[in-house]
């Protein structure tokens, strides 16, 4: 059998390589790493503001990945002075990504900020500093990673994932969700953190707040890659079934 063909959103970015320095569609390597590593074949996808969606048609599964604070307009809310500044055209397209897949039932992995953006398309919103809300540390400093407990539903697609309703993740956010909207929460952090949303309607379709890719989460989160893309599998073949309840 051939390879999932996974779509994974990505950064629009000033970068700099060799003598250019411009704006870029760039992706950490560690997303590619991971998806591959699993078996996948990964396709970029830049953000496009157009209202087609149709390249979800020519994947097997969606992958949105993390990265800038989602734009507090796109729930109703006024920026706060720690909130980046908005990436419109990413916030536009990854949001009609999702809402695309979700029609199509095309299964779905929200990673950091992807779990932030499927809260927003279901009508939910965001702590925009958790530091205001939390004393339990989410991330130190940019770049860096730290750890901390959650514990999941039983029952849930993330706890069958990962063979249990308790794990160690690691974090490095400063944004979180505050209302899921319509999605299920099916994880939380000891402070009551959104750490997994779930809807369970879906044949696959999971966000969560940490950050599998990271190189040594490899081995912790495999459940939960095999899961995402076995269901990939299953929606390429036609043997894709929603969830009920």
């Amino acid at each position: 059998m051939s390879r999932p063909v996974i779509g994974v959103s990505c950064y629009l970015e000033p970068a700099k390589w060799g003598a250019w320095e411009i704006e870029a569609a760039l992706l950490p390597h560690w997303y590619v790493d991971l998806l591959q590593e699993a078996g996948a074949r990964v396709v970029m996808l830049p953000p496009d503001t157009s209202d087609d969606v149709e390249v979800l048609d020519r994947i097997d599964g969606l992958v949105l990945v993390g990265g800038a604070d989602v734009n507090p307009a796109g729930y109703g809310a006024v920026p706060e002075p720690t909130t980046d500044a908005p990436r419109v055209s990413r916030d536009a397209s990854e949001l009609s990504l999702y809402r695309g897949a979700k029609e199509r039932d095309l299964p779905v992995l929200g990673i950091c900020r992807g779990l932030q953006v499927m809260a927003v398309a279901h009508g939910g919103s965001l702590h925009q500093n958790l530091p205001d809300v939390s004393d339990l540390v989410h991330r130190e400093r940019p770049g860096q990673f730290v750890n901390h407990q959650a514990s999941f539903t039983a029952g849930s697609m993330i706890a069958g994932a990962l063979g249990g309703t308790e794990a160690i993740v690691n974090s490095s956010h400063h944004q979180a969700v505050k209302d899921a909207g319509d999605l299920a929460v099916t994880g939380l952090a000891p402070d009551g953190t959104i750490e997994v949303c779930e809807d369970s309607s879906a044949s696959f379709c999971v966000g969560v707040q940490w950050h599998p890719e990271h190189p040594d989460r490899r081995a912790t989160d495999r459940g939960l890659i095999r899961a995402f893309l076995e269901a990939s599998i299953r929606f390429r073949t036609g043997l894709s079934t929603p969830r009920v309840g």
